[in-house]
């Protein structure tokens, strides 16, 4: 329930700040937030409340309401478009590769219907450290372009120094998948 009120919020957030609503959506992406961490809370707290469902879910939520957010910021004027593009392909190219990891460790007959039932899995994807990185990198850059309109600092120089490492962590962040590929690839036996 967590991971769809976070993409519910999704449109509400991109309405908002289309709007130029910055206030409302700075609380919006707080309570965004909040649910994103009360699920992984809930999740390493409560075995019985993990599911395959929510494993999906939780990551989709969270591409969702990083590239809606990306895409209204830069529509906005608070993120460049260069920037926005970087991540958006970064993002296509990881589900892309999801995608055919998935189809690949499908035993056969592989079926439409075993290829998108989330309880069926059959590998998991290990994040590498810079890609951890990127996305907190990614998150702050999104708070601090929500919040530079409410506080009146658009065009601070402190901003365009996080739109570049966040440019370098995403293109690290790509590179370390690239690298490293299989290695971040954990295949799921038995399935």
């Amino acid at each position: 329930m967590l991971s769809m009120t976070r993409i519910g919020l999704a449109p509400v957030l991109g309405y908002l700040i289309i709007e130029e609503d910055f206030n409302i959506a700075l609380g919006v992406f707080a309570l965004a937030g909040l649910t994103d961490l009360l699920d992984g809370f809930i999740a390493r707290n409560w075995a019985s409340q993990k599911s395959a469902l929510g494993s999906a879910l939780d990551p989709l939520a969270d591409k969702i309401l990083i590239s809606v957010l990306y895409v209204s910021l830069t529509y906005a004027d608070l993120i460049p478009v260069p920037l926005t593009y970087m991540i958006i392909s970064r993002d296509v190219m990881l589900i892309a590769a999801v995608f055919y990891v998935r189809y690949r460790t499908l035993p056969t007959p592989r079926t439409l219907s075993k290829y998108f039932n989330p309880c069926y899995a059959t590998a998991r994807l290990k994040p590498t450290f810079i890609s951890k990185v990127n996305t907190a990198v990614q998150l702050i850059l999104v708070a601090a372009s929500l919040a530079a309109p409410v506080f009146n600092y658009a065009d601070s120089i402190y901003l365009q120094i996080l739109w570049c490492f966040t440019a370098f962590t995403t293109a690290a962040s790509a590179y370390s998948y690239y690298h490293y590929g299989r290695k971040t690839v954990q295949v799921i036996k038995g399935k």
